[in-house]
């Protein structure tokens, strides 16, 4: 399985502040299956062309909030 078939498609990112969400595309952001890998990530995965289309980070914001806490 190649999960990065071009590896040269540009980053497209959104992030919804009301959510703390964080939408990671490689390439244009298109259908997939998401895949639940656990503590708050999803996984975006084209089946038909195998390979991984981007990242949904669900509390990006409260994960860096936590992180600068700890790093004080």
């Amino acid at each position: 399985m190649n999960l990065f078939k071009d590896k040269n498609q540009p980053l497209d990112w959104d992030y919804d502040d009301e959510a703390d969400t964080l939408y990671l595309s490689f390439g244009p952001p298109r259908p997939a299956l998401g895949i639940d890998a656990g503590d708050g990530v999803i996984l975006r995965y084209d089946e038909k062309a195998r390979e991984l289309v981007g990242l949904t980070i669900v509390g990006v914001g409260g994960r860096l909030k936590e992180y600068l806490k700890r790093s004080a």
